[in-house]
């Protein structure tokens, strides 16, 4: 079964850009995104707008989502409050983050992991019947300031009883700095241990983002992170790049929805989006959309 691609441009992509992008193009984003079948989106997060102003209009955007939209679309978030405050303004997909690590879960969100994960049932209750909380585990690799990541770290979370209740369970490679077979040993184990539809969501700073994405999908993820341009980072994580290019997630699983056509229409995007804010585009399909040599080739744009 080809995984889905969920880009997650309007939250990670944006957090080290320079440059704001205004609500309403962020609003346009998420239909254009809808429209060419990308089956679902991160629009947005609950971080402090001190801290990550590029998402500090989070449910502004929401605000003028429909419900159908919005059933496709996730908020990041770090705590119940968090849940309560999306969830009055509309939403109903939630991703609860926080780092397998105590030292990044300290940096990026200001508490140790168990505090994190002991306030995990009360975000699941903030849902309500209808809505879907995604267990989302930053740092399920490497820490900035660790390094390695023990896999027991990651064992104890997923077998932790206070995360049942989650709908899915996102493993993040948070740094990019996973090889394909560490990804496939740390899918598999929460395919395993959960039973829950797996998410992947990586970065390519050491360039593996396409190969870690495959590695996931052979052990058994069926959803993959992607951003527009391949932008993003984490603000408090020292090392870490873009996320893998939606487009290089598009080009190289083929999706249902991308065809030629759909894959102009989105590198084209991707192109937009980083110029307006002032960023490279670091998609890898982009040499070769653009050459003027190989125009034979489908996929080429013309």
């Amino acid at each position: 079964m080809t995984p889905t691609i969920r880009d997650v441009t309007l939250r990670d992509g944006l957090q080290l850009t320079g440059k704001p992008l205004p609500t309403e193009r962020k609003v346009a984003l998420v239909r254009e995104l809808l429209a060419l079948g990308v089956e679902e989106l991160e629009i947005g997060s609950m971080a402090r707008p001190d801290l990550v102003p590029a998402v500090a209009d989070t449910l502004d955007v929401v605000a003028q989502l429909t419900p159908e939209e919005l059933s496709r679309c996730w908020i990041w978030l770090a705590t119940p409050r968090h849940v309560e405050r999306a969830r009055a303004a509309g939403a109903t997909r939630f991703q609860y983050c926080f780092s397998a690590s105590d030292s990044h879960n300290r940096a990026n969100i200001g508490r140790d992991t168990e505090t994190s994960l002991a306030a995990m049932p009360e975000a699941i209750a903030a849902a309500g019947p209808d809505g879907q909380v995604q267990l989302c585990i930053a740092t399920s690799f490497t820490c900035p300031f660790e390094g390695v990541v023990p896999i027991e770290r990651l064992e104890w979370i997923l077998g932790d009883p206070r995360t049942e209740g989650a709908s899915h369970v996102v493993i993040a490679d948070t740094l990019g700095q996973a090889d394909p077979a560490e990804v496939r040993r740390r899918v598999a184990l929460a395919v395993e241990r959960r039973g829950l539809p797996v998410v992947f969501h990586g970065h390519d700073t050491w360039g593996l983002g396409v190969a870690n994405a495959l590695a996931a999908v052979e052990a058994g993820a069926v959803t993959l992170d992607g951003a527009l341009g391949g932008l993003g980072g984490c603000p408090f994580a020292p090392g870490a790049s873009g996320n893998t290019a939606t487009e290089d997630l598009a080009f190289g699983l083929r999706p249902s929805w991308a065809t030629p056509e759909s894959f102009a229409t989105l590198v084209g995007l991707g192109q937009e989006i980083t110029s307006t804010l002032g960023e490279g585009d670091r998609a890898r399909v982009l040499g070769g959309a653009l050459s003027e040599k190989a125009q034979a080739f489908p996929w080429t744009l013309r």
